[in-house]
């Protein structure tokens, strides 16, 4: 999407970051909000953010590396922290084992791991409301409760370190805006993105529920739908509006620098195609559509919701009885929470 022209050129960039023990990062929107480290947490809210909680792809198509731990813990995913005090992090999870055991019967089921995630995914699009509500003050400056795209460049511009006043009075004069060629390719894909959230009939302002589709895609058809489009059209190598396998996977031409960055190389392919053949390519025919793109994205669809339950269990289910038990969850607790537990049996029963 933003900058994501270059998008797949991240992952050489990866590999070379690494053999300079340089941190990687990219090439996305994000890089613009670090070229400006004081900017207030305000101002970078402002800007559609890369990662979207509770949704399988980020916005430059990678896939979303904390998606099973998102649709898990929801709001409570900052509770598990990798140095926090492991016998806290196992009672937390006990507690939350027993609110996804919804007939208490000491066993999780597909319908019920889906019933949570369902509703961890609701917690996800409810903070966003929040956040938008405060973001879309921000940019309102009249508060009339409609934002024109020029209200907006003003308040995106200021906070990249432009002097607000000055911006706005060249705008309101027409006049020529100087600015890097990065934030004139960012501004590009904001206003197109400005106009594909301007509902019908297209008034060229946002109201805050279009503003809200705006940052956050997926809690819209139609901009989920746009977002798509976006990443099959960036991937999407011979234009025939649909993703194979060999595009789905596609690295840079590039030489790797050292076996590190090789076996990120290799990790990053397989991940891929896994999730291409099993996941996202519904009807196996070795080809990804736009509608089975969407539907795999669609963060509120109760089928994904339940293949991802199955999957979740199957991870963790080593007796093989396609429903979840207390003892395999705080096994296989890094996988669910992000914090591996020690000693994770001792205590089980007492405890729950």
């Amino acid at each position: 999407m933003f900058n994501r022209r270059r998008s797949q050129l991240s992952h050489l960039a990866v590999f070379v970051m690494l053999a300079l023990n340089v941190q990687a990062r990219p090439a996305n929107i994000s890089a613009l909000k670090d070229k400006h480290p004081n900017n207030s947490k305000e101002d970078n809210e402002i800007l559609p953010p890369d990662h979207l909680n509770g949704v399988k792809m980020e916005m430059d198509g990678h896939l979303n590396k904390d998606f099973h731990q998102e649709v898990f813990l929801g709001k409570e995913m900052e509770e598990f922290e990798e140095d926090s005090e492991p016998r806290r992090n196992r009672k937390k999870l006990i507690e939350i084992f027993t609110k996804v055991d919804f007939n208490k019967d000491r066993s999780v089921s597909a319908k019920e791991m889906q019933r949570w995630i369902m509703e961890k995914t609701e917690e996800h699009f409810q903070e966003a409301v929040r956040e938008n509500k405060l973001s879309f003050r921000a940019v309102d400056p009249d508060q009339d409760g409609h934002v024109t795209w020029d209200e907006y460049r003003v308040k995106f511009l200021a906070s990249k370190g432009f002097n607000e006043k000055e911006v706005a009075e060249k705008i309101k004069n027409n006049e020529e805006l100087k600015v890097d060629e990065e934030t004139q390719e960012v501004l590009e894909s904001l206003k197109d993105r400005w106009f594909q959230a301007d509902n019908p009939p297209a008034d060229q302002l946002l109201n805050e529920e279009e503003f809200l589709s705006f940052l956050h895609p997926e809690h819209s058809k139609g901009m989920l739908r746009y977002m798509v489009k976006e990443i099959v059209r960036d991937l999407d190598q011979d234009g025939d509006g649909k993703l194979t396998l060999a595009e789905f996977i596609s690295l840079p031409m590039g030489t790797v620098e050292n076996q590190q960055a090789q076996d990120i190389d290799d990790d990053w392919v397989r991940e891929r195609k896994k999730e291409f053949e099993e996941v996202i390519d519904a009807n196996h025919d070795t080809i990804v559509t736009m509608e089975e793109l969407e539907e795999y994205m669609d963060p509120m669809n109760e089928y994904n919701a339940l293949n991802e339950a199955k999957q979740m269990i199957a991870v963790a289910d080593e007796n093989q009885n396609h429903n979840l038990e207390l003892e395999e969850i705080l096994k296989y607790s890094e996988y669910f929470t992000g914090s591996k537990l020690m000693d994770y049996a001792r205590n089980v029963h007492e405890e729950f």
